[in-house]
Order: C-alpha cells, then structure tokens, then sequence
C-alpha cells in the first residue's frame, strides 16, 4: 500500500514528529529534492521522519556545515563525497537571507 505524500503533508508531518529537524524552508527543499530522485530514478522512498534525519542534516551556513566536517579542507571536498542542496531562507522582515544554507546527505 502506497500513500501519496504532499509537500504540506511532509511539512506538517516533520514539524508534528521532529519539529527541530529542518526549517520550514529546508523541508520544502528537501521535499523538492526526494521528488526529484523519485522522478529521476523512479524508485519510491519510504515516507519515514526519523530515517530522512538520519540521512540528511540542516545547517545555517556554510561555516557550520564546514566545522561539523572539519576532517575535510574545504566545501567542494565535502561536496565530492555527498549530495548538498544549497538554499535560501525567506525572513518574513528582511525578504531573502543573503546567505545560503545547507541540507547535506549524511556519509
């Protein structure tokens, strides 16, 4: 049996489970990019919160993503070894962060 899972559902379901996980704009890119893989291969994934926590991380920025990854030199080695989804966060008072961040598949 197979559900189909929307953008809000993935959103509300994260945020009722794992509310610290992602931001709000992190899950709609994240989303955005498990479709994509869905599409592209055309395997489905499994809808499972704590596994997508466990696979993929949010960070701020990309001096946060580079000391979690210290043992690496620099971001485009970490970038070989692993998928980064770069992205910007909408402040409701500012517009656009004028910084990017992170969602990187944990290895």
């Amino acid at each position: 049996m197979i559900d189909i899972v929307t953008e809000s559902m993935f959103i509300d379901t994260f945020k009722k489970i794992r509310p610290d996980n992602f931001s709000y704009d992190g899950l709609k890119v994240l989303f955005e990019h498990l479709e994509e893989y869905e599409n592209s291969t055309g395997e489905e994934i499994e809808f499972d919160v704590i596994a997508i926590c466990c696979d993929y991380s949010e960070y701020e920025t990309k001096k946060e993503l580079l000391n979690d990854y210290s043992s690496f030199e620099t971001f485009e080695e970490i970038e070989e070894q692993t998928e980064i989804i770069e992205f910007k966060k909408w402040d409701f008072n500012k517009g656009y962060k004028d910084y990017s961040s992170y969602i990187i598949r944990a290895f």
